[in-house]
């Protein structure tokens, strides 16, 4: 094969690989149809899970944002800063679902199921 023909390939397949990366390497914003619903569903998955035991499990994660949600000091170190703006799973939660760890793990568990 010619060097030529080699340049020619590469000029082919470089934009293609250009405009997957591009296309992969940033994430979806969730639409307002999306956090509506997934309020919607942490609210009844909350609201189940308190009578059932069938609820997300919370992290220390969410233990964590959900003390600093009410404003008390939570387990372990403080992650400083808006966490909702670092994860994209708690982007748009509801205010009072906030301090609620077991809302934050059902409204997750839901974006992560909508592509988020």
């Amino acid at each position: 094969m010619s060097a030529l023909t080699q340049c020619r390939r590469a000029a082919l397949v470089a934009p293609v690989i250009v405009l997957a990366t591009v296309s992969v390497g940033y994430s979806q914003v969730p639409k307002a149809e999306d956090i509506a619903a997934c309020n919607a569903e942490a609210q009844r998955a909350v609201k189940a899970g308190r009578a059932s035991g069938d609820s997300a499990e919370p992290t220390a994660k969410d233990h964590r944002r959900a003390a600093e949600a009410r404003g008390t000091k939570g387990p372990g170190p403080s992650a400083g800063g808006d966490a909702r703006a670092d994860d994209p799973q708690i982007a748009g939660m509801n205010a009072e679902g906030a301090k609620d760890p077991a809302y934050q793990a059902a409204y997750r568990t839901c974006m992560r199921k909508a592509g988020f």
